[in-house]
């Protein structure tokens, strides 16, 4: 069996490459910025914020917390999600190299 496209490239750009395809809808960027202004939350606060029904935010939910995006903790009946600390610091360097490179202005 031949190697597959990813193969080519470093962990760290396959890493980062599915952490950015979880986060490429607009419903998971409106999760993301809402548990940003939010230190936790249950799942029907997040519907609540959002124009979507209630499975489809589960959805989203699901991938952004197999992409290691978010985190949930079972309370009773409801899970209660945050951000996961340590891939936001992985998404913080990665735009902070490129932020710095357009500082020191690359082109």
């Amino acid at each position: 069996m031949g190697a597959s496209k990813a193969d080519f490239f470093t962990k760290e750009q396959n890493d980062l490459a599915l952490l950015f395809k979880a986060m490429s809808h607009p419903a998971r960027i409106a999760i993301i910025q809402y548990l940003l202004h939010v230190d936790s939350c249950i799942c029907g606060d997040i519907v609540n914020e959002l124009p979507l029904a209630q499975p489809t935010v589960s959805q989203h939910l699901k991938e952004l917390k197999n992409a290691g995006i978010i985190q949930g903790n079972i309370e009773g009946t409801a899970i209660c999600y945050c951000l996961n600390l340590e891939t936001m610091q992985k998404i913080h360097y990665y735009f902070g190299e490129i932020s710095q490179k357009l500082e020191n202005k690359c082109c």
